[in-house]
């Protein structure tokens, strides 16, 4: 009696414990197990999926420059598979730390046999030998890789993933949509989320282009979900998962990647989903205040800003 006593306690204690460091407190809780699951995911993916066909870890042939509506111009090799670039890597010196595993889920592109798009800089096209002794294809020193999941021409499946890949520009950086309307400005080298003061909601987060970043309150972030789904979206565009080393003032507490139903990944702050809202036109709008008494801009905490 005593014996299964014992073991029903410690049970409850461990469940407590588990309770205690799950995705936020009170009504900024999210669930452990989608913690779990992002954390596990966030390294290298290295078991995100089986090999890659063999067709995507040929040469690359002759790049192109492609205009993605959600992440701006990316690379693409000449089948428009999406290239991509991860962050572990260095591009000066130019070195590839995907290996093993990592590398049947991101298949590194070979070198040779490669043209630079139209308008790049051929002097961007590189290689660096990788510590099996083959040659990877690198853009701006960075080494290209694909995705084994991008099963056709145009996928950006891997834009995001963990944190720490995405799509290749054609000068070698992260490909970056430019700043939309054209009444507002953006300061150069705008982190990809960092925070505004407005003069009535105080501070508050904006994405790389300087436009607010918005919470929708039907959302949950125990267990992490978001309700805006369908035309929604058309009005409330997700904001795609951003490199916590491209933040600057905001949480890093439960700063995670929310995979949707749809396919998309979507960022969280403390592990609630974030937007944009596409009746904001310039840097500084914050039209989507109050919307429908449900959408909200958004403090460095990640809470909701009622101020109207």
């Amino acid at each position: 009696m005593g014996t299964k006593r014992g073991t029903s306690l410690a049970a409850v204690a461990l469940a407590v414990v588990l309770a205690a460091t799950a995705c936020g407190t009170k009504e900024d809780k999210a669930g452990a197990s989608n913690a779990a699951a992002a954390g596990a995911a966030a390294p290298a993916q290295a078991s995100a999926s089986a090999p890659a066909a063999s067709g995507k870890a040929g040469p690359a042939g002759e790049l192109k420059t492609v205009q993605n509506e959600t992440i701006g111009a990316l690379l693409t090799d000449s089948a428009g598979f999406t290239l991509y670039r991860f962050d572990p890597d260095t591009a000066k010196p130019p070195k590839a730390t995907c290996e093993g595993d990592c590398a049947k889920a991101w298949p590194p592109v070979p070198a040779g046999d490669v043209k630079a798009a139209q308008g790049q800089d051929p002097s961007l096209i590189g290689e660096v030998v990788r510590g099996d002794g083959s040659k990877q294809l690198t853009v701006g020193g960075w080494p290209a890789y694909r995705f084994a999941k991008d099963a056709a021409p145009g996928d950006t499946k891997g834009q995001g993933v963990g944190g720490t890949w995405f799509a290749l520009a054609a000068d070698g950086k992260k490909a970056s949509k430019a700043p939309a309307g054209g009444g507002g400005t953006v300061p150069a080298g705008q982190p990809g989320l960092s925070v505004r003061k407005d003069p009535k909601l105080g501070d508050h987060i904006i994405d790389k282009n300087g436009m607010t970043v918005y919470r929708f309150k039907p959302d949950t972030a125990w267990p992490m979900v978001s309700k805006c789904t369908g035309d929604c979206l058309a009005k409330w565009p997700v904001v795609a998962p951003v490199d916590k080393a491209d933040t600057k003032g905001i949480t890093d507490r439960n700063y995670l990647v929310l995979d949707r139903p749809d396919g998309k990944k979507q960022q969280t702050v403390d592990c609630w989903p974030v937007y944009t809202f596409a009746g904001d036109k310039k840097p500084g709008d914050t039209n989507g205040q109050g919307v429908g008494g449900t959408w909200y801009a958004v403090s460095p905490e990640g809470k909701l800003i009622t101020v109207k």
